[in-house]
């Protein structure tokens, strides 16, 4: 997948995009990617980072649920040729729907074809939408198809009700959204190792600047992206702040099942499957013990045929 970030760097012109912020890449997400797929035509997303939410809000709490990489990964995964991954930025966000419109999406990228869902809204104070999109689109030469919002029983998909189910501590009812796990990605950091000491060597990810799920166990998939161990294993996960040893900063930690090696530095991602237990304080070490060996026995089970 090509990536693009400045209009001095664009090789690849003509293209049939899909425009949205696409946090998660879910069904919904995939939907209007899918209508932008057209044979002889480059497939391209146009999207923006920092989430224009973050630009606009920086002090708010942490909401999304992937950060640039793994949004980056994911496209790549579900063949989009082209990623127009534009800086949001005061510029940016300074634009009329019909500046970006004229200057972005037909001066700058030369697109053909343009893919939004049916809510989609951009331009300064959000102006632009799908009617202003039908329009002004033919003005320059370019063809508009709107997405329709997709939903099961139980409502619309979107990325704010995966958030909700996250928060709940109901993965599958995410994954049900999403169309695959929910995954936390990022590299292996150096921790305090007291997992280590307990029996349970641990890998620990960074949560910082995602949305938390509900803190506590979880049985998980994790993939080793890059390294040596590169593969595909299967793990219990603690997600939370560690009370039994004070307050913490949250993070993710991972003892990943019959694997003995390094992994400092390393990339994963860490697919969370099903939610096993809050996250507890223990009065003593013989008691977290116990509790880790059943938690891991649990997620053995959980994910013998996952």
């Amino acid at each position: 997948m090509q990536i693009f970030e400045r209009y001095s760097d664009i090789t690849l012109r003509g293209a049939s995009v899909a425009m949205g912020n696409f946090d998660g890449v879910h069904l919904g997400h995939r939907s209007v990617i899918d209508l932008a797929r057209i044979k002889g035509m480059p497939l391209g997303v146009v999207s923006f980072e920092p989430h224009p939410r973050s630009f606009f809000a920086p002090d708010a709490p942490p909401f999304r649920l992937m950060n640039a990489a793994a949004k980056r990964h994911r496209l790549a995964k579900i063949g989009v040729d082209v990623l127009y991954d534009l800086p949001f930025d005061k510029a940016l966000s300074s634009l009329t729907a019909l500046e970006f419109l004229r200057d972005v999406l037909a001066g700058g990228l030369g697109i053909l074809r343009l893919v939004v869902g049916e809510d989609f809204r951009f331009g300064k104070g959000r102006q632009g939408d799908v009617a202003f999109l039908r329009r002004h689109c033919p003005d320059y030469g370019i063809e508009l198809v709107v997405a329709p919002l997709i939903s099961d029983e139980y409502g619309p998909y979107s990325s704010s009700a995966i958030r909700s189910a996250l928060a709940a501590g109901q993965p599958r009812d995410a994954a049900r959204m999403l169309g695959h796990w929910h995954r936390i990605d990022g590299m292996v950091e150096q921790g305090d190792q007291r997992g280590r000491e307990l029996g349970f060597p641990t890998a620990n990810i960074s949560v910082q600047e995602l949305h938390l799920p509900r803190f506590g166990v979880y049985a998980v998939l994790f993939d080793v992206l890059t390294g040596p161990s590169k593969g595909s294993y299967k793990g219990a996960a603690s997600l939370g702040e560690r009370p039994t040893f004070g307050r913490n900063i949250p993070n993710l930690e991972v003892y990943v099942f019959d694997f003995d090696g390094d992994l400092y530095g390393a990339e994963v991602s860490v697919a969370l499957v099903e939610f096993q237990r809050p996250e507890l304080k223990f009065d003593d070490l013989p008691a977290l013990i116990e509790q880790i060996e059943k938690d891991c026995s649990q997620s053995r089970a959980i994910l013998e045929n996952a």
